[in-house]
Parts: structure tokens; sequence; C-alpha cells
């Protein structure tokens, strides 16, 4: 209804699991970080739990957006079922055929087990993914339990990521799982958004769904993250009731008022008069804890009465060495934030093709912005693009930069080059303007979308299979010695030896990959990463 009047594309505070939409808080970067390692791992279980709207489900479909080539998912989105109905969903799921044979367990566990065999021989990789797993029974969690036991000789064929909320922990805690406990080999709690990131998150549906300016004030996102507690469901029902309202009344900007009176209406009575009075009850309790403590550190003698302190002593200086200075002025908080950086980069920051042109020239490409997209440029040139979500870990493992879009408090979107540096610092740069800044500092700005060239190299996948002799292992074993640090010398470097799949294997398995030692496109294309532009941005200080 108020689509139009705000100049959107769509409703952008709709509660369905749409990935467009995914915001990755600190907390949601770290919960699809172990998911996509569940993916990578040989077997057994993940773990995710979070609370009723949370995000978990968004974050399942953002998951999906991101799984390699090389791996088949089964996504089982309602588990109330029997243990023969979920093993015949899994099949379903993955186009696996199987005789019609009603109530016969061990007909379907047979067909799986045959697929899961033939994909591990074609180099492919399963994975099943539950969401609302607290729902399931004892006795389907055992058989869930038991399909681990698919396995060949060196590793399990299935992989089982579990999304549910904190009953799922206490489900999986009882003494009659514990067998499946024990398999689980990563586990994560997702909790809710702080102050910050509810604003961040507000922006960011905003920008995706195609506004352009600021609609709610400060003090109403801080309002909304108070009503809401930062659970993103609650933040979206909030978020549209008062949009509807600000719509009814003809206004472009939503207050904290406006936030308040929207609650009341979409909240029922019991869960308002709950919200606002346990929020009263902890302020109070920590007001009190507060003079609690003051009370103990200060006695009441002591109180109003004048504190005679010694003067600090004169520091000494000690000359720094050149290496010193440099280390100094790395650690050191620039003199500028990342936002008045970016209102200060100006139109230098916010033009897309100013960034891609200066990634293209750190590659020693020529950028032509009517030569169609950037990523089309790339093609024509014969490199590609890598279009990505992930955290500064990614980027460091990379070594080189990429053009990343960065946010403003004021709903503006910025395209820079960027690069994560050692001591946990970044380097952002808007054409000829370069600053150094702590990445905890970046992260409020940056909802970890990046991308970055590579260009594959003049071989195809088929020339770097066990067993294979010439120069395109040569290259293989460059790349892995730049991303493993070199190896044993090896009797024949043009050999694609038993030592040398090992070391493939190693280093899918330090990227997050499929460690089967077979060089696909994924891999591929890790490798052809692994050793660092020559012309990218110096990690040493200026």
């Amino acid at each position: 209804m108020y689509c139009d009047y705000f100049g959107l594309d769509e409703n952008p505070f709709s509660i369905t699991p749409d990935p467009r939409y995914l915001y990755l808080s600190t907390r949601h970067r770290e919960a699809l970080a172990h998911l996509l390692f569940g993916i990578g791992a040989g077997g057994g279980f993940v773990q995710l739990t979070g609370e009723i709207g949370m995000g978990k489900t968004t974050l399942c479909r953002g998951l999906l957006e991101q799984i390699p080539a090389n791996v088949d998912v089964a996504l089982i989105l309602n588990p109330s079922v029997t243990a023969l109905e979920l093993v015949a969903s899994i099949c379903d799921e993955l186009h696996i055929d199987y005789p019609p044979v009603a109530g016969s367990l061990k007909v379907l566990i047979d067909a799986l087990n045959r697929y899961l065999l033939d994909a591990h021989t074609r180099g492919r990789r399963t994975v099943l993914i539950i969401d609302e797993a607290q729902n399931l029974s004892i006795e389907v969690l055992e058989q869930v339990r038991l399909l681990t036991n698919l396995e060949t000789t060196k590793e399990k064929l299935l992989q089982i990521i579990l999304i549910g909320q904190p009953e799922l922990k206490a489900l999986l805690e009882r003494e009659t799982l514990r067998q499946l406990a024990q398999r689980i080999t990563a586990r994560y709690h997702l909790s809710a958004l702080v102050v910050d990131e509810t604003g961040t998150y507000v922006r960011h549906r905003l920008q995706v769904a195609g506004f352009k300016g600021t609609l709610f004030t400060p003090p109403a996102l801080r309002q909304i993250h108070r009503l809401s507690g930062g659970i993103p469901r609650l933040i979206n029902v909030i978020c549209d009731r008062a949009m509807l309202g600000a719509y009814a009344v003809n206004k472009q900007r939503i207050t904290r008022r406006m936030v308040r009176k929207a609650a009341r209406e979409v909240f029922s009575a019991a869960h308002w008069w709950r919200r606002n009075n346990l929020l009263r009850w902890a302020t109070g309790l920590a007001a009190l804890a507060a003079v609690a403590a003051v009370a103990w550190i200060y006695p009441p003698r002591y109180l109003g009465q004048t504190v005679k302190t010694r003067p600090a002593p004169t520091a000494k200086v000690i000359p720094a060495t050149p290496a010193v200075a440099a280390s100094a002025r790395i650690a050191t908080t620039p003199a500028v934030t990342v936002q008045e950086w970016l209102r200060g980069a100006g139109a230098q920051a916010t033009a897309e093709a100013t960034a891609y042109r200066t990634l293209f020239k750190a590659s020693g490409l020529n950028y032509d912005a009517a030569a169609g997209t950037p990523c089309e440029r790339a093609q024509s040139l014969g490199w590609r693009c890598v279009t990505r979500t992930g955290t500064w870990n990614n980027l460091r493992r990379y070594d080189r930069s990429a053009v990343l879009i960065l946010h403003d408090a004021g709903g503006g979107r910025y395209w820079v080059l960027g690069q994560a540096l050692p001591e946990g610092m970044a380097v952002l740069r808007a054409d000829n303007l370069e600053e150094r800044f702590p990445i905890g500092t970046v992260d409020p700005a940056w909802l970890g979308e990046y991308t970055l060239l590579w260009q594959p190299p003049p071989i195809q996948a088929s020339d770097l299979v066990p067993g294979l002799h010439g120069t395109a292992v040569r290259w293989l074993r460059e790349r892995l010695d730049a991303a493993l640090g070199p190896g044993e010398p090896p009797p024949d470097p043009l050999s694609f030896d038993a030592e040398l799949q090992q070391r493939v294997i190693a280093f899918q398995r330090s990227r997050g990959l499929n460690d089967d030692g077979i060089i696909g496109t994924q891999t591929l294309i890790e490798l052809s990463l692994a050793l660092p532009d020559s012309t990218a941005m110096s990690r040493a200080p200026n």
C-alpha cells in the first residue's frame, strides 16, 4: 500500500526469508561461517540455534546462495514427520528414484546409500539441512544419526546441518541422544542485534527495496531496537506498521512517537505490557546496581569529600626506530572515522565506476565503463569476477584488494577499494584517497559484500587430475606453495603424484572446500587467487 508513496520497488519489511535482504551482523557472519564450515567438513553434524525471529531461515537461504557447485543439498523445512517420511523426503529432494514399497525404510536407505556412493565417486558432496529441527522426535533424530553411518572407509557420505530454536539445544542434551551430541562438530547460537546493528539492518532493507534517503529518525531507530529487543522479525513488523502509519498521515519521516504507536498496534496488550515493564525493571535494576557499585567502591564517609590525587608521572620519551614508528602508525586510530572519510570522499566513493576502474588498474587492466558491466568487461579481457558475501578473513586469505560496498548512517552507498591488513587493520581507497582503519570500525558500514577479479589459468580442470604429467602440474605446485608454504622437493615437479594430491586436500580444507583432492571449479578459482596481485595495495604504512 505504501510502496509507491515512498518510492519503493517492493515491501522492504516482509517476513518471508528472502536472501537478498540478509543482513550480516557480526553474529550472523559467524553463524554463516559455521554453516559453511559444516559443508566443507567431513561428515557429522553442525548445530545452529536461535530464538524465534532471529533470522535463522533467512541465513539458511543465504547459505544456499553460496553453496559450492559440487555440493548437492536436501532441504527439509517441515521435520514433523516419521522416520520413513523423513528419508522419503530426503530422496525426493535429491531426485532419487526408489521402488514404491510402502512402509519399507530399508528400501529408501539402500537407494539413498547408492546415490551417495555414486555422488562421492563423481566428486560431489551431499548435505542435508533440516530447518525447525526442534520439532524432530527422538525416534526421527535417532534415524538421522544413523544416516551418518553411510560412509566409505575414509569419510562419511552425508553432512547434516540442524537449524532450530533453543529447544533444540535442550533436546540434544538428553541422555538418550548422547551419541548424536558427540557427533556435533560445530555449534553456534544466534543472538539478537545490538542497537547500532538494528539501525543498519533497517537501512539495509530499505536500500535493497530501492529507497533513497533517510526515512527513520535516529531516535526512532533506537526506539525500534528497544521495543523489538533486536529481533529481526519484530523489527520488520514494527517498521512495516510504522511506514503504513506514516503513509496514512502523509509523512515522509518516521519519528519515535510513530514507532511507539505502531508497536502498540501490532503487539497484543499482554505483550506490550510485558515488553515495556520488563525494560523498565531492567533499567531500574541496572541503575540500582550502579549505585550499589559506587557505594561499595566509595563508602559513604568518603562521598562528598575532595580526593587528593598524585600528579601523573611524566612518561620517559624513548626515540623510536623506523620500524617501531611504522608499526605505531598502523596501530594508532586514524584522525577521521570511517563515516567522516566516506563523506569526505564524496563523489569519488559514490561512483561505482570509479571503484572498478581502480580495481582493474590494480590488476593491470583497462576499465571502460561503456563496455558493459564491470564483470562483462573483465570477461572480455580474459578475467572473471568473484562476487561474494563474507568476512575480513576471506579477504585476508586472498591477500588482494576488492570492491566493497559501504553504507553511511544516512543510508548512502559507497563503492571503495578495500584490503585486509595485518594486526586487525584494513585499508580503504576511493580513487586517489586512501586511509587505514581498525577493522572493527569498518564493520558497522560493511555488510560483507565484495567483488574481486581473478584470471582463469590457461589450463582446464581436466589437466589437473592425479596421475597426469605436464606443465599444468607445475602451475598447481606454485599455487599450493604460495598458499600452504613450500613443500618437500618432489622427485618429478611435473607429475601429479599422491603427495601432491594430499597437498590439494590440505588446501581445500584450508578454504572450506570439498576435500576430495579433485580440482573442480571452486578449487580452481581458489588456486588462481592463491598468489597475491603484484600491483595490489601495499600493506606497508605510508
